[in-house]
């Protein structure tokens, strides 16, 4: 089953996303591919564990999930998301048995080493969520991001680098053959926690069920008479603390970015496209501006695309209602 972003809980249980196999041990692999790896590892265990498969890729997505249908790996959950985003947000503490990473993306380049996925503080991140005695299994043909992910665990301070063989399943993906094809062979390594750090999920809620709840970010003005929606022009706005490297991106800084006004189809109001920015996480959303029958207008997070409601999210209302304040309009209510 393919998962968006919003129909998670933050964070969820494997109650809820599996409730047919709800005891059974819970995997997490980053970066699946095209999905050969599960069904060979699920087939060593004497009842397939829950799923759950996080990947970049919308092409790799489909394939994989093919695939896993067609083996019969129904308890099975993928989804397109940044890892830490997925594992920071929608996993609880101490809920995984297994974290897997197969081959990641090496970013060999000079001055890129900040973007790779198995850093001290993805470590740490790692050990709140793994259960006690599980661990994140690490298979790449990489040599230097082989050592540099060793010596990152070390940092953490929370893992202990036990160095393996890799199970044969990591080697029946896609780049595990064809470097064996090549002759070449695989380093592997078992990161297990040795103490269970304090990761807080972040400030995120899925978008109410209920239309009308208040809970969605709105504001509440009165335009001016002479308010000229063709006088919008891109803006952008930015919040929170700002994070200098990629590996402390934790959503706490923001930056927003209206990029178009729409007038609505059918009713008295615009549609405003925002870009939202929060560390590995991004979302485009609409923001309402509806007329009411009092002459006032509502400002108000629109429930079209999926949006979860993040501190960005909110942000985008908020510079929205910003920017109609300053051309004259009087805001009589925030709730963002």
């Amino acid at each position: 089953m393919i998962y968006r972003l919003s129909d998670f809980h933050f964070p969820d249980t494997a109650a809820r996303l599996y409730p047919d196999t709800p005891h059974r041990p819970w995997v997490l692999e980053v970066g699946f591919g095209d999905g050969r790896f599960w069904p060979h590892y699920a087939a060593t265990f004497p009842e397939a564990p829950n799923y759950l498969g996080v990947e970049l890729s919308g092409v790799s997505l489909l394939k994989a999930e093919r695939r896993l249908r067609a083996a019969g790996l129904t308890n099975a959950v993928l989804t397109k998301l940044p890892a830490t985003v997925l594992v920071r947000e929608v996993v609880p503490e101490g809920a995984l048995d297994a974290i897997v990473v197969n081959f990641p993306d090496p970013w060999p380049k000079a001055g890129h080493t900040d973007h790779r996925l198995l850093r001290a503080p993805f470590f740490r991140l790692a050990a709140s969520r793994l259960k006690p005695g599980g661990a994140v299994l690490l298979t790449t043909d990489h040599d230097e991001y082989f050592e540099f992910a060793c010596a990152e665990a070390e940092e953490s301070g929370v893992m202990r680098v036990d160095l393996t063989d890799a199970p044969p399943a990591a080697l029946e993906t896609k780049y595990a053959l064809k470097w064996r094809d090549l002759g070449l062979g695989a380093h592997h390594a078992r990161f297990t926690p040795t103490a269970q750090p304090q990761v807080p999920h972040g400030a995120v809620t899925r978008y109410p069920d209920e239309e009308d709840s208040p809970d969605v970010p709105h504001a509440i003005l009165t335009l001016p008479p002479d308010f000229d929606p063709r006088e919008f022009g891109k803006h952008t706005a930015r919040g929170g603390q700002t994070r200098e490297t990629a590996s402390e991106r934790d959503g706490t800084g923001w930056t927003v970015v209206l990029l178009d006004l729409y007038r609505s189809l059918g009713k008295d109001g615009w549609v405003c496209l925002a870009h939202v920015v929060e560390g590995e996480l991004t979302q485009e959303v609409l923001v309402g501006v509806t007329g009411r029958g009092d002459g006032s207008h509502l400002v108000r997070l629109a429930r079209f695309g999926g949006p979860i409601i993040t501190p960005g999210v909110k942000a985008a209302v908020g510079t929205v209602t910003g920017w109609l304040e300053e051309r004259g309009a009087v805001v009589t209510h925030r709730g963002y």
